[in-house]
């Protein structure tokens, strides 16, 4: 998939105000700081379209991006930031639940992992979230390139067999790097392939 355009629409924090095109919504999502904006970044081939910042939770809205006018991504607030107030966790958990139980455009959601780390409650819970609610997802593994590519395969390889605890069979995933570009081409390919899949329901 070539990015032709790529489109700021809106944020907001109720999914009943969200856009209402007929589209394929791809939804992203993970802890605070876990690479999300420039992953984003780098799938769009853009330097700011989805914010940066040195502080986490900076994302705190539903932010809509329509893409090549065929598609949307969702960059969502990230969780598990524990300087964010406990009332605006409160609001960020009902927002973000209303929108995966609601939102029927969405078609994916890809949970974001950083790649140095073991298993953390708070994403397997929301994977858990994700399953119980019959919501398909992927995983993507960010910041590849901190990691040796050994230690790099040993970590993945820990992570999913631990996911296979909970889960008979492991969701899609991608293996990601913001400043190499590694992981760009799958991402994309993935997400045509499921556009093209799903075309017939959005007509």
């Amino acid at each position: 998939m070539k990015i032709k355009s790529a489109e700021f629409v809106m944020s907001n924090s109720n999914v009943t105000k969200a856009p209402k095109d007929r589209i394929p919504e791809y939804a992203f999502i993970g802890r605070s700081n876990v690479g999300k904006s420039s992953l984003i970044n780098m799938l769009m081939e853009r330097k700011d379209l989805a914010k940066t910042s040195g502080k986490p939770g900076k994302t705190q809205l539903i932010n809509h991006f329509k893409i090549n006018d065929e598609w949307f991504l969702v960059d969502l607030p990230g969780y598990g930031y524990a300087q964010i107030s406990k009332k605006k966790r409160t609001i960020f958990q009902f927002f973000i639940e209303n929108y995966f139980k609601e939102r029927e455009q969405l078609v994916c959601t890809f949970i974001l992992i950083d790649s140095r780390h073991d298993p953390q409650k708070i994403d397997i819970e929301f994977m858990q979230f994700l399953g119980e609610n019959q919501i398909p997802f992927c995983i993507a593994f960010t910041k590849a390139d901190k990691l040796s590519s050994s230690k790099l395969n040993k970590q993945i390889t820990s992570y999913k067999k631990k996911l296979l605890n909970t889960w008979e069979t492991l969701p899609t995933s991608f293996i990601t790097s913001s400043s190499s570009g590694l992981g760009r081409k799958e991402f994309l390919d993935f997400i045509d392939g499921v556009n093209e899949d799903v075309a017939k329901d959005f007509q």
